[in-house]
């Protein structure tokens, strides 16, 4: 399985399925990253944490666990 956490620095990624459940898998969904959205990794911070991602035309900063749940193709 192959998570957004592993997509690399200028590499765009499809989202397949989102994992986790309740209140993180809502607030996941509420930031526009949901199923079939196609998702842009335009940087990582210094020490890795967080990434920043283009989607649905705005840029997100997404924490590297949160990034784990979101499954991509």
């Amino acid at each position: 399985m192959r998570t957004l956490r592993d997509v690399k620095i200028g590499k765009t990624a499809k989202v397949v399925k989102l994992h986790g459940e309740g209140a993180l898998k809502r607030r996941i969904m509420d930031m526009g990253i949901t199923k079939g959205v196609e998702v842009y990794v335009r940087k990582v911070a210094p020490l890795g944490d967080p990434l920043e991602v283009s989607v649905r035309g705005y840029e997100l900063s997404i924490r590297k666990d949160d990034a784990e749940m979101i499954e991509v193709e």
